[in-house]
Formats: structure tokens, sequence, C-alpha cells
């Protein structure tokens, strides 16, 4: 689908979307719990509807509806593939979760999916008694599960991914013996993990870190059944917030400022950038100002990528964006696209695989490509806002990825759409 967006004035109210990497949390580790969870206000959009189907394949019972009930603690085996679809936590929970099961489980993922990395996983998991087949690149990994999960150390780096630490946590719990994580490298996307702790507790695990986050544990010890309320997502919530800072004034409610998610560092951005932020309970409004130029190291919240190159693009100066690496293994590689979108929008930008520097400037209006890459569609179409001309993006309806209200809310705040 291609869509049109008219440079806008944009005023009014939306309330954030569900975050889904705490309903993708709260869906696995309810699974895991023996009896009964409710997870209020949960996220439904593609990435979370791979999981609960995954789930329901292996024998956890859902009932949908404002609320979802879960039945966990009786996984089975399955009787067809699990696919993932493009969910990368999907992939990397699911795979750890099938490690439980006595029986073996094939798990697919579409084309983008099946070029990001799976294996550092399912060498972890051998490492603590889980055999598993797979090769990269091919869209599918084996889990040949006993039912059981030996323990001991599992060593693995924490550059890849911070799903992978958070997978091997979830289940830890669940081992014959203590399991030990070990990262060999730095960890990086640090709060993912601690949201992943967060909500095990919740659900009554308290999983330990050391201090660099470099080793953790966690009990052994059943998981209790719970209700959880999913919180606002900052990561969806960045992009009305952003059009709002750049073209007029944007609230968006729901949004809890003692958040662990990564995106959270939103709200300080757009405050050092000079963006007009007023924060009421879990309310935080955003006005357009004079914005200035930032250097910012990006490791810690590499999703925000995208719509801070928004930023500053619309901002006075000169940006510098380090700790870009691992963007590559996203759902595009997003240095690429959005160097590639902000070229063709007038936007000048340098870029190498670990940084990138942009200058503010006018924008032009352009057809530009989402590369089927919901936060590339969404943060374009914030820039499009001040462009000089319209904008057409293609692949436009990737955005039910994470956020299948966006154009509706983008349409709610006055920003003119031809669909």
């Amino acid at each position: 689908m291609k869509l049109t967006i008219k440079p806008s004035a944009v005023s009014g109210n939306v309330v954030a979307p569900p975050s889904k990497s705490m309903t993708h949390r709260a869906l696995a580790i309810a699974a895991l719990a023996p009896g009964r969870s409710k997870v209020r206000n949960p996220l439904l959009a593609k990435d979370t509807e791979a999981t609960s189907t995954i789930l329901q394949k292996i024998g956890v019972k859902i009932t949908f509806g404002k609320d979802w009930l879960i039945e966990g603690g009786n996984l089975q085996a399955p009787t067809e593939e699990l696919y993932c679809g493009e969910s990368g936590t999907t992939l990397r929970l699911m795979a750890a979760i099938c490690a439980l099961i006595d029986g073996e489980c094939r798990v697919t993922m579409g084309s983008s999916l099946s070029t990001r990395p799976i294996t550092p996983l399912l060498e972890a998991l051998e490492q603590i008694g889980v055999h598993s087949e797979a090769q990269e690149g091919y869209g599918l990994a084996t889990i040949i599960g006993t039912g059981r999960i030996n323990g001991g150390v599992a060593r693995l780096r924490g550059d890849i991914s911070s799903q992978f630490v958070s997978a091997l946590l979830t289940v830890a719990p669940l081992a014959d013996s203590p399991v030990r994580i070990e990262l060999t490298t730095k960890l990086e996307s640090r709060p993912y993990v601690a949201m992943t702790m967060d909500v095990m507790s919740a659900f009554g695990i308290e999983a330990k870190a050391s201090h660099d986050m470099r080793r953790f544990t966690a009990p052994l010890k059943p998981y209790e059944t719970t209700t959880l309320t999913i919180e606002g997502d900052w990561s969806s919530a960045s992009y009305p917030l952003v059009a709002g800072a750049i073209a007029g004034d944007v609230m968006v409610k729901g949004l809890r400022p003692s958040s662990f998610q990564a995106d959270k560092a939103m709200l300080s951005l757009l405050m050092e950038m000079g963006a007009d932020i007023s924060v009421t309970g879990y309310d935080v409004e955003a006005s357009s100002s004079t914005l200035h130029g930032i250097d910012m190291n990006l490791s810690d919240c590499p999703d925000l990528f995208p719509i801070i190159c928004v930023l500053c693009a619309a901002a006075d100066g000169v940006s510098h964006l380090t700790g870009l690496a691992r963007l590559k293994l996203k759902e595009s590689d997003r240095i690429l696209a959005m160097a590639q979108g902000l070229t063709r929008m007038g936007v000048n930008i340098r870029y190498d695989k670990d940084s990138a520097s942009i200058i503010g400037g006018p924008i032009q209006g352009s057809e530009v490509e989402s590369f089927g890459d919901h936060r590339v569609a969404m943060s374009l179409a914030v820039l499009a806002l001040k462009a000089r001309g319209e904008t057409t993006i293609r692949d436009a309806e990737c955005v039910s990825k994470s956020y299948p209200g966006f154009w509706d809310d983008l349409e709610s705040i006055g920003v003119r759409i031809k669909r």
C-alpha cells in the first residue's frame, strides 16, 4: 500500500499503544506459570499475535478480550510448525520455551527474520543441555527438547541481541539445576533485560544481575500466576511526540515515567534537543520549538534511531549518532534504509557501520521506501510533516507490526493523509 502525506500542523491527544516488548514477555512468562494469569491492556499487533499463536500451538489456552486470560504450565509438543512471522522477540523467547517441551519443535520465520541471528542463543541453550539444529539464513530452527533443562553455565556475547539473555532468563527458573548466564562482551540494550527481570518479578521470580550486567542468575522455583497490566509503549509514543516537537503540539497519554523501557530515553532526548516538554502524571506533551543538534550513543535504545534521525533532520546544526552497529540486524538495515529515505527528502547524512552524522535543513517531499520496516515507515511519515510538498511512503501497511492504529492516530491530530 502506498500512502501520501501532506505537510501538516498537528494538535491533539493520542493514547500510547500498549508496550509490545512487555506484552511479549507477559505472554511468555504467563505460559510458564501453572494456572490462570490475566494480562490487562495487551497489544494486539502482528508481532504479539505471532507469540500468542505459537503459545496456543504448544498447549497454552488463551482467552482473548479486553484482557487476555492465559492458562499456563502445561506445555505440549506441537503438531505443526511454529511460525514467528517477522518478530525477533517471538523467535528468541519461543526458542527458549520450546526447550522445556518433551518433543521436537520446528520454529520457522519470515524472510526478513530469517536473516537475523539465532545461533548464539541455540549454542547457549546447548551449553545447558538443550539440543537444536539450525542454519542461519534458512528460516528454520529445530529445538529437540526432553522437557528438561539441565542447568549450568551459558556463555554468550552480549552485543548481538539482548533478547538472547531475556530468553535464557525466562526459562532459567525451571531448570533442573541453577543456570548462570555469563556474557563475554558488554551487554547492549540493557533496559530490555531489566524489563524482562521486572516482568519475572511480577510472576514471583526475582532474577539477579551483576552490577555490570554481565552475569545473571534466577532461583529455581515455579512461576506464580498473577494479573499484570501492560503499560504504554514509549517506542510507539516517540512518533506522535516527535510530531508535536517539530510540527505543533501533541499530548501522549498513558506513559509511565519510571518505566524500564529502553525507549523512555526519548523523553530526555527531546528535552536535550530543546523541545518544549511537559510531563503530568502519565501524560507527556511535546510542543514545537527551535531544536538543536545532539551527540548521542544509541547502543541501549537502537530502536529509536529512525525517529531520532527525524529530530536531527529538523534541528539546527549537526547531530552525531553512534552505537548503531546492530541496526543492520533489524527488520531492515536501518542505517541504509534511513539514509536512503533522508537523502531522497533532501537531508544531508553521512554514515558508516556504527555511526551517522545528520545536518539539519530544509526537507523536501518525495516518494520513499519503507523496506517493509515499521519504524522506518513511521519515522519518514513524521518527517513528511515538515517537508515542502507531498511525501509518498511505500509498503505503509508494515506499521501493523507494532502500531496498527498509527495512521488513524496521525489523522486524529490533523495530519493530512491520502490512503
